[in-house]
Formats: C-alpha cells, structure tokens, sequence
C-alpha cells in the first residue's frame, strides 16, 4: 500500500473515532439535559454522528479494497439547528443559574464541533483526489453549522448564566 493511501487511511480512522466521540457526548447530553428541545437537538446531532461515521467507515472500506471512494455513499442532508435560541428552549433561561450541565455541553460541543471542522478543512486540503476532497469539504461545512448553532446559543445565554452565578467582574 503506497504512503499516500496509508496516509488517507489513517486520516479517515482518526476522523471515525472523532465521530463516535461526538456521538457518545451528544447521546449523553440528550439524556441528561432537563430541557426538552435540547434533548431532542441533541439527540439529533447524536445520529448526525453516527451517520458521519457510517459514511467515513464505507469510504474506509472503499479506499482500502480499491485504493478509491465509494460513491455510492452519501451523506445525506444536516439536521438544520437554527433560530434565535438554536439548542435550548426559550424556558432554559428561567433557570439559567442552575444550568451548569446545559452550559457545559454548550462549551464541550463547541470545542468537538470546533476540532472537527478544522481536521475536516486540512484534510480537505490535503487530499489526493477530488472526490476525497469534495466529501471532506462537504463535512467541514456540516460540522461549522452544528459550531455556529452551539456557539450562537452559548453566547446567548452566557451573559445571564455569568450574572445569576456571581461572576465578577461581568
């Protein structure tokens, strides 16, 4: 097997690990949130997880067995996470002081979401071939949508979260 598919290969294991990470965290976070719209956003960004790794896996196995990808896998369409308060309902904010969990998924998806796309946008850049580039392109854009919701929805709530829980000097 030459270094570059070697390489590739690596790439992509390293990238399916990431993925069930994310998926393990955000199954977590669905199940431990008290707030409901944030245990199905994040159950829904749990599958997403899982999905991502499925495709990886069969572009693992593609590119493993046939030294190309396999085209036939796809990624399908992203869970859209949008909206003025993209994670969490709008009664978050009501006990926003003891929102210690909420705030620190906030935090913890941010940096997975954050990690992801770049290892997705250097891949991309990096990549061998089209196709391979194409998909990793396709899943930094993916996961810069779940940063952006998760980044939105922290800054909305910090500035209340920080006054309720005494921080100083905010």
């Amino acid at each position: 097997m030459d270094e570059i598919r070697k390489s590739l290969l690596g790439a992509l294991a390293k990238a399916i690990d990431s993925e069930y990470e994310g998926y393990g965290f955000y199954l977590m976070a669905s199940k431990v949130t008290g707030d409901a719209l944030g245990r199905e956003v994040f159950g829904r960004l749990a599958q997403e997880e899982l999905a991502h790794a499925a495709f990886l896996k069969a572009q693992h196995r593609s590119i493993a067995q046939t030294g190309s990808v396999d085209s036939e896998a796809t990624l399908g369409n992203p869970y859209a996470v949008a909206g003025g308060s993209p994670i969490f309902s709008p009664e978050l904010r009501e006990r926003i002081g003891d929102a210690h969990f909420e705030m620190s998924a906030l935090g913890v998806g941010i940096h997975l979401e954050q990690n992801a796309m770049e290892f997705y946008a250097k891949q991309a850049l990096t990549a061998p071939d089209a196709a391979v580039r194409a998909f990793f392109r396709e899943l930094a854009e993916w996961e810069a949508g779940h940063y952006r919701a998760l980044l939105a929805q922290q800054e909305e709530l910090q500035e209340d979260y920080r006054t309720r829980n005494g921080f100083e000097p905010f």
